[in-house]
Formats: structure tokens, sequence, C-alpha cells
């Protein structure tokens, strides 16, 4: 099946064998934690998901704002348009940068099965201008979309992501000079007063039977003066502290805060620890993604907001909230307009 992508090369593969994080023909988290989907024991997933409750889908479609994302620049300080779950984009001067676009409506391999909340699913690939950046943070389905970056291949004029992933992308007809694969600590400038350091997250990968044949990455995006953190999917660990010291602090953090559970509790955040992760890493404002459009846990919709923004509260951590579609600068006024306030 084309959606499920295409294993590195072994050539690709041999080259990995050298590197500190890659062993035993996987990539690895630091700190030797470990998780694949067995160590989930298969009758509490079953049990998990027919017990969930009603309210992991929103009764009623999600308030949307209507931008025109061909909107011409310059815009002087960098902006940014979430549209639910990882996806949003970042407009910078002239330049347009996407980061783990899911537009197809299904998070998942198969139809229809992982669909897109009503109200989250207003924008798509033809309301995009030309993408000078695609920002891929890992493969999984919900952050590398087939249909989405299929679609995306004729107005997309460069690829950042993390070793290995690319081989997906040339099997899917990207040119390989298009993509720049990235180790954890490596540096590439895309662009003039762009630059892009991937850095440790605390994940997994794969699309296939083969997990971890592919690295998964958090991203520092310097943007002239402005420097932002791309999370992609993480559980919590010293690596935020050691990446807060090494690159921050962060005039913005975008730090994954939903489909969490107990059970995948190693790769990924729950609320609380979302907020002490901003605190880690010097982030000046939290912009909590990774909900808001799928349901890919069980826990209520909106729960990882109103978990979170009591304990950033403690913390005194700033947190954004804009409604999908709507425009925010970095420097502006948070938004915490309470638009998931319904079950």
């Amino acid at each position: 099946m084309k959606i499920l992508g295409k294993s590195p090369s072994a050539a690709q593969a041999q080259q990995f064998a050298a590197l500190p994080n890659f062993k035993g023909g996987k990539f690895q988290n630091l700190g030797g934690v470990n998780f694949s989907p067995g160590d989930a024991p298969m009758g509490k997933l079953l049990r998990g998901y027919l017990n969930r409750p009603k309210t992991s889908r929103p009764s009623r479609p999600l308030p949307s704002v209507a931008t025109n994302l061909r909107a011409p620049g310059p815009f002087a300080r960098p902006t940014l348009i979430w549209f639910g779950h990882s996806s949003y984009l970042i407009k910078y001067q002239e330049f347009n940068i996407l980061v783990d676009p899911v537009f197809s409506g299904n998070a998942s391999p198969v139809p229809g099965s992982v669909r897109a909340f009503a109200g989250s699913n207003g924008y798509g690939v033809a309301d995009l201008p030309p993408i000078d950046v695609l920002v891929l943070t890992h493969d999984h389905y919900d952050h590398l979309d087939y249909a989405t970056v299929a679609a995306l291949r004729p107005q997309v004029a460069r690829v950042v992501t993390a070793l290995g992933v690319g081989a997906h992308l040339r099997h899917w007809g990207y040119a390989a000079d298009q993509i720049t694969e990235l180790n954890w600590h490596e540096t590439t400038a895309p662009l003039p007063g762009v630059q892009l350091t991937a850095v440790p997250a605390q994940h997994m990968s794969g699309r296939s039977l083969s997990p971890q044949n592919t690295l998964w990455a958090a991203f520092v995006l310097q943007l002239g003066p402005c420097r932002l953190y791309l999370g992609g999917d993480s559980g919590y660990g010293p690596h935020f502290k050691a990446t807060g010291a090494q690159y921050g602090p962060f005039d913005l953090a975008l730090l994954e805060n939903g489909q969490y559970d107990e059970l995948w509790h190693a790769i990924h955040t729950l609320p609380e620890e979302t907020a002490q992760a901003a605190r880690d890493l010097r982030a000046a404002v939290l912009w909590p993604v990774h909900w808001a459009k799928f349901t890919l846990a069980y826990h209520p919709w909106n729960e990882p907001i109103q978990r979170l923004l009591p304990a950033a509260g403690a913390l005194g951590v700033p947190v954004t909230v804009p409604r999908i579609g709507e425009p925010y600068a970095v420097g502006d006024p948070v938004r915490q307009a309470p638009w998931w306030a319904f079950s």
C-alpha cells in the first residue's frame, strides 16, 4: 500500500548503524527509555477503547476562524495558524513554513477509522500558499499524512525532517535534493534568516511492522531574532531541561498536550508534564497542540486543556490557546477565551 511509505534503504540503515542513537537496527531514546505497542496489554487497551467516554469526541463542531492563508507578507514577527492536532503554518517575512500537516480528515492507514472532529477540518491543501519549508517531526500517521503530502508536492520547495523519514517522501515522488534529514543536534539553514536544529524527543516511529527504523525529533526554529520550539511528540524526560539549557530560552514552545494515557506514558506527556516541559525549556509562552482534532486516546476531548491551564498557572507559564485558524503572532498577548468549554 502506497500509504505505508517505504523503509530506509539498506545503505542508509548501514550509515545509521554508526550513530550513537541507533542500536540493534533501531533508533533509541535517550536514557534507554523504550516503548512499543506490544508493551501495552491488549486487554487494557480493549477495555479502554470500549469504555471510552462519549465526550472523547465533541458534541458539536469546534469553532474556527476563516483566515486567508495566502495573504502576502512581509510578516515582521512569526505568525502562526493552527489547524488542530499538530498541524500549523508559520509565516515569517515572505516565507511559509508548514509543520506536520494532516488535511485528509483521517489519521490512520484505515480509511475513516480516526476521523477529524467536525469543525476541525475546514482547511485543506488548496487553501495553502506555496510552502518554502515543510517540517515533519516523525512518520506516524497523525503527523505524516500520505494524502496531504502527496497533494502538497507541487507547491513544496524544501523538506526538513528526521533521519530516515525522507524514504517515505522519495517513494511518494519528492526529489532527493528537496529533502534534508537531520539527526539530533544537526542544523540546516534552508532559507535566509531561517535555521532548524533537530533535538531529542522521547517517542518512537513507524508506519508498518518495522518500528523505529526512522528517527523522531523536535526542532528548534530560529527565525531572525525569534526562537521557537516545535515539539512533535514526546514523553516527559530530562531532554527538555537539557534542550532549554543548550538552545533556550524560547519565545514560543508548541508542545504536545493530548492523546495521553498511563499505558503509553513513556512516549506522551500528561498535561501537568507539558506545563513542566515548557518551564524546563525556558519558554516565554506555551501553545498546547496534539489535541482538538482526533481521538487517539480515551480521555474527554477537552480534558487536556482543562488540566493544563491550572498546572501551567501554578508554574507561572503563560499559555496561549487560539482557535483553529486564528492567527497568533509571537509577542501578542496570550489567548484564553474558553472556546473549548463544552462536552
